[in-house]
């Protein structure tokens, strides 16, 4: 709280208003609805990490090592086309409903995907799922908005973004630790007890107010994209290997996805409200930003689907160990996200980061080439840092440069359009890495074979389709084998390096503007999230600037907030102030017990502002004179300018009537706690004259 900040210098300004739109509920049942929601997404943010590890071993239970990337792709397509339906549906028909059908459709897939028999049903039931999974992302981020007020957004908000930065760490453990003392089937099983809670205690807690915006959805224009994405990833996934690349088929696949993608172009440039803007490819830094982001989402997801099983199937680790073994990846990525995203926040300086980070991550896929079953733990874990801290080095900035090349009106679409692009590339790039894997092992594996007396139903299709065929070969012909596994699953970044080197030129021609203070607080959850982060221009300020002033809710906030508007007073004097002039009144013996600012603060406060004849007694409460009152008044207003700073060029002439609501709403909340208000509201808003 801010009083805690008066206390101590080091607290967050945080209190809890209603704004509009806002449900008023008691404090605990919001928190328990806050904690549904969190697992709501915790069930969603698992799923993009948990299966990684386990992969190999429903490889090999189901057969059809082809179809590998496909369990991942499935999910990434469906959660990737859902998510911008999930929220327009969401403002549309109400939150609740759609986020409990969310949460049924994803325990459902969850179920499915646990009982599949077979490859093409476990393909099914994860897009299922994925389907679900998208509306569990968007709209428990959207129901924070319901919940709580602008001021606090930033802080609940940012609990969500350290969910994927946990399940990152987390997921590949989890899925090796089920994997290996239970069944992968675990993995998706897992889901099924988390998701019963949320759903109930959605069901009896959450209540929020029902809103109705009105969209014309574009129902048309999200069927074409992700029509136009499964065609390429269908071409990238089964071209070479289940279709030769001249095959009508494979031809076929790709003249109709450039007639669709024709179709899509023409639909969204006249629809009403279009789910990716032809207009943001006008915005050179959008484009650029967009390609970048398709490549990392490539590398990043690519790279975590087929590293598992080369930990597993050549160097012979547990699915447990193979998850601790993805942790230094995990933990570079972590890294430097951060500390970039921190640098950026401070200096205002970013262009080092893309070209930095898109620099290392190919250093990173090269040095991946080099590994083989010979390779030490050390080296490996060194390779998979490398490669991580390149990631991390230019996701967070990404998001950043979009929102600040972009005028306001455009801030969430250009946020969602630069995740979908790295939501596209991940599906893409788990497909082509598919493919250059599996085109590679059967060449290297039919040349390794030939000759050779094998073991009865041993061939290259029994070893393609199920890696523990290895442990039944004689033993002069296993290391060739696992060589020729390691090398066709290090081929694939060699085939990479390439595509990151590409987003390094390109990150060269990103021209570095001066940033706006209000586009430095990066959000979790469009760094880590798979799929797009779906939030309105509005709502995307409210969290940044909610969190920036949760950052400078210190003692120095009132100092500067004083200072700006020519008074000398102390930093307790002026929260005083504006707390009456909120309020109508103060009682500062009772203010004590109700806030954790010290009895003595308060008392000089009180002195100084009564002294100075800014406030005078009426019995034991506090009232503004009518000079205390002119005071109180500057200082809102310096507070509105404080915040009208960070929003940069937004805050110009012809400004929205939403930011002016915001700002109004953020100063407003900043005077003092609705928590720690009087009882005695009656006793009225008087001014001594």
């Amino acid at each position: 709280m801010a009083e805690d900040a008066l206390r101590n210098g080091d607290g967050t300004g945080g209190v809890d208003t209603g704004g509009e739109g806002v449900a008023a509920q008691p404090s605990g049942s919001v928190l328990v609805s806050i904690g549904a929601l969190l697992l709501g997404m915790l069930l969603a943010a698992l799923d993009q990490t948990i299966v990684s590890t386990a992969l190999p071993t429903i490889v090999s239970d189901l057969g059809g090592l082809e179809h590998l990337s496909w369990v991942v792709t499935a999910y990434l397509l469906a959660s990737t086309a859902a998510t911008p339906l999930w929220g327009k549906l969401g403002d549309q028909y109400g939150r609740k409903k759609l986020f409990q059908t969310a949460i049924a459709i994803f325990l459902v897939g969850s179920a499915l995907c646990g009982a599949a028999q077979d490859m093409g049903q476990l393909i099914a039931f994860r897009a299922l799922q994925g389907l679900g999974g998208g509306g569990l992302m968007v709209l428990s981020m959207a129901i924070v908005g319901d919940l709580v007020p602008p001021r606090e957004r930033g802080r609940y908000q940012g609990l969500f973004g350290a969910v994927f930065g946990a399940t990152s760490v987390l997921g590949p453990l989890l899925g090796g630790l089920f994997t290996q003392h239970l069944s992968w089937r675990w993995v998706f099983y897992v889901n099924l007890p988390v998701g019963v809670v949320a759903l109930a205690v959605i069901a009896a807690v959450l209540h929020i107010p029902r809103r109705a915006a009105r969209h014309v959805i574009d129902y048309l224009g999200t069927f074409l994209i992700a029509a136009v994405a499964t065609c390429l990833v269908l071409v990238a996934s089964l071209g070479g290997t289940t279709w030769g690349w001249g095959s009508p088929q494979i031809i076929g696949l790709i003249v109709l996805g450039v007639v669709l993608a024709g179709a899509f172009v023409s639909v969204e440039r006249r629809a009403a409200e279009p789910v990716l803007p032809l207009k943001l490819f006008r915005v050179r830094t959008f484009t650029l930003s967009a390609v970048i982001s398709f490549v990392i989402g490539f590398a990043m997801f690519g790279a975590m689907t087929y590293l598992p099983t080369f930990l597993q199937v050549v160097r012979g680790v547990s699915p447990t160990m193979s998850g601790v073994h993805m942790l230094p990846m995990v933990f570079g990525l972590l890294l430097s996200s951060t500390v970039s995203g921190q640098i950026v926040s401070r200096t205002g300086r970013w262009k080092v980061f893309p070209v930095a980070g898109t620099a290392v991550t190919t250093i990173g896929l090269l040095l991946l080439h080099q590994l083989d079953e010979h390779s030490s733990t050390a080296a490996t874990s060194a390779y998979f840092f490398v490669f991580g801290l390149g990631l991390g080095l230019v996701m967070q900035v990404l998001v950043l440069i979009v929102q600040n090349a972009v005028a306001y009106e455009d801030l969430g679409v250009a946020t969602s359009g630069a995740t979908f692009f790295r939501s596209i590339g991940a599906s893409f790039g788990v497909a082509v890495f598919g493919t250059v894997f599996a085109s590679r092992l059967g060449d290297k594996l039919a040349g390794v074979l030939a000759g050779r007396p094998l073991p009865a139903g041993v061939n290259v299709d029994s070893l393609k389709a199920d890696p523990r065929g290895i442990a039944g070969l004689p033993p002069t012909l296993r290391p060739a084998v696992l060589h020729a596994y390691a090398s066709s699953i290090t081929d694939v970044f060699l085939y990479a390096a390439p595509v990151a080197a590409v987003a390094f030129v390109l990150a060269w021609f990103l021209r570095e503007d001066r940033l706006r203070a209000s586009v430095t607080a990066p959000d979790g959850t469009e760094t880590f999230a798979s799929n797009p982060v779906q939030r309105s221009s509005y709502d995307e300020v409210c969290r940044a600037l909610s969190l920036l002033g949760s950052r400078n809710g210190r003692r120095e906030i009132y100092e500067r907030i004083t200072a700006r508007a020519g008074y000398d007073l102390l930093p307790a004097a002026s929260w005083l102030l504006l707390r009456t002039r909120k309020h109508g009144w103060t009682e500062p013996a009772v203010l004590t017990e109700r806030s954790a600012v010290p009895l003595h603060v308060i008392i000089e406060a009180a002195r100084q502002v009564e002294e100075r004849g800014l406030a005078a007694r009426r019995g034991p409460d506090l009232v503004l004179t009518e000079r205390g009152a002119e005071v109180a008044e500057r200082l809102a207003a310096a507070r509105r300018e404080s915040l009208a700073e960070l929003l940069g060029d937004w805050w110009g002439p012809d400004r929205p009537t939403d930011l002016n609501r915001l700002v109004e709403e953020l100063t407003g909340e900043l005077c003092g706690s609705d928590a720690e208000r009087p009882h005695a509201a009656a006793r009225g808003a008087a001014v001594v004259r």
